[in-house]
C-alpha cells in the first residue's frame, strides 16, 4: 500500500527491514543499545560489529528518544536506534512515549540530512504494545510529521508478518480522513 502525503510517500509493506535500501532503517532497540532480540537482533546481526561499536559510545538511549549510528554492512547507510515503551496496560504514558519514538526518529533523520527512512512496528513484539493501537499511533505520527516537513520524501513501514501488515492497512483506513 502506498499513499502520498504532500510531496512524500508513505508505504506499508511486508518484508525484512535489514534489506531496505534507504538512507536509514530504524531499530526498535532497548535502552542499552547493545543488541537484543527481534528487530534489534536482526539489525545487529546483519549490520555487523561496527553498529555495536558505535552503540557502545552512545551511552544508551531513553525510552521515546533516538540516536544514530552507521549502517555497517546493511544496505541502509545509517541505523536510527529508538526505544519504544514496554506496554503496562496504558497507564504509564505508553502512547506518548511511542509517538515520541517515531517523531524523534524522524527528527534525527532530518538533523542528519536523510530523506528516506524505513521503520519496523516499534514496541509490538516483546514489549507487548497492542498492534492495532500502535499502528494508529505510528501512522498518525508519521503522517503528521510529513505534512509539517516534506524534507523526508520516503517513509516505509516494513512489517514482518502478514497480520502486522493487515493491522497497519486497517489502521490507515481508520485515520486516513484525519491525516491524509
Amino acid at each position: 500500500m502506498e499513499v502520498k502525503i504532500g510531496g512524500s510517500v508513505l508505504r506499508l509493506k511486508q518484508g525484512d527491514i535489514t534489506r531496505e535500501e534507504v538512507d536509514a532503517v530504524v531499530n526498535a532497540a532497548n535502552t542499552s543499545l547493545l543488541g537484543g532480540g527481534g528487530v534489534d537482533g536482526a539489525i545487529h546481526s546483519a549490520g555487523g560489529p561496527q553498529i555495536l561499536e558505535e552503540c557502545r559510545k552512545l551511552g544508551g538511549c531513553k525510552t521515546g528518544n533516538a540516536k544514530i549510528t552507521t549502517g555497517g554492512d546493511l544496505p541502509a547507510r545509517y541505523v536510527i536506534h529508538t526505544v519504544g515503551p514496554v506496554w503496562r496496560g496504558g497507564k504509564g504514558n505508553e502512547d506518548g512515549l511511542l509517538e515520541s519514538a517515531y517523531r524523534r526518529s524522524l527528527e534525527v533523520a532530518l538533523e542528519n540530512g536523510l530523506s528516506s527512512v524505513s521503520f519496523p512496528s516499534i514496541s509490538t513484539g516483546a514489549y507487548g504494545f497492542p498492534l492495532d493501537r500502535a499502528a494508529r499511533i505510528a501512522l498518525r505520527t508519521i503522517a503528521g510529521f510529513l505534512k509539517e516537513d516534506p524534507s523526508i520524501t520516503e517513509v516505509n513501514m516494513v512489517l514482518f508478518g502478514k497480520n502486522d501488515l493487515e493491522s497497519y492497512e486497517e489502521a490507515w483506513k481508520e485515520i486516513e480522513a484525519d491525516v491524509g
